[in-house]
């Protein structure tokens, strides 16, 4: 909440591609929408950086509202083992859920404008935090020439190894820049892949977005979170 003033939130999640080598088997798939080879990864990012959760086992093709809809973090939430009014971000390409907070694509003047701003600014942790964790493993940014399944295992054991550098405060290579080169720049509710509503994550949380941006974000600076009435 002392990022931007958005109350609840727990982590900020989104999709990073990492490349790798054409595979002998179900090459197609592991074509993503920019036409190279990957592993598409779901991650999960607290506020300082570290990582809560991390899926890194779908082709490249997949969509990372589908990623969601098999995840484990999914059902911590829709099963309620996580505390109500605890949030993740997410760009457009998510549904919007009471859980999982996406921005308005077309915000109005006042309370749906101050929420996407703070939105943005709040969400912009886990473009950094992708940032961090491929600067620090370069591997992650060039092509792995391994199979997708061990692909998987170098993308896990960097993420547990990013863990133990940020508890010991070990410092992350000095280069430019802070977020994820691979990622979709947005402008509050940009360019991203737009989640189409389907199945079993259909955008129930539209009427919860509502509720909370008129509660939270009524004030003219965005502020109206900081009133007492956040979590």
């Amino acid at each position: 909440m002392d990022i931007a003033g958005f109350p609840g939130v727990v982590g900020v999640i989104d999709g990073t591609h990492v490349r790798i080598i054409a595979p002998s088997e179900d090459e197609a798939v592991f074509v993503n929408r920019r036409n190279f080879h990957s592993i598409n990864v779901q991650i999960v990012f607290n506020a300082a950086c570290k990582i809560l959760d991390i899926v890194a086992k779908w082709p490249g093709s997949t969509h990372d509202a589908r990623m969601l809809s098999e995840s484990g973090i999914r059902q911590l939430f829709e099963r309620r083992y996580v505390p109500a009014n605890c949030h993740l971000l997410g760009d457009s390409g998510y549904p919007c859920k009471p859980w999982l907070l996406t921005p308005y694509l077309q915000p109005r003047q006042g309370p749906q404008l101050n929420y996407n701003r703070a939105h943005k600014t709040t969400r912009a942790v886990v473009e950094r935090g992708i940032g961090q964790l491929k600067r620090r493993f370069h591997v992650l940014h060039g092509e792995v020439r391994l199979r997708p399944e061990k692909v998987s295992k170098v993308i896990i054991a960097c993420a547990i190894l990013h863990n133990i550098c940020k508890v010991r405060q070990i410092a992350e290579p000095l280069e430019d820049g802070d977020e994820d080169e691979d990622e979709d720049n947005d402008e509050d509710g940009g360019e991203e892949d737009i989640y189409i509503p389907q199945g079993k994550l259909a955008q129930s949380g539209l009427p919860y977005r509502a509720n909370f941006t008129n509660l939270h974000f009524r004030d003219a600076d965005g502020a109206g979170a900081a009133d007492g009435n956040g979590v």
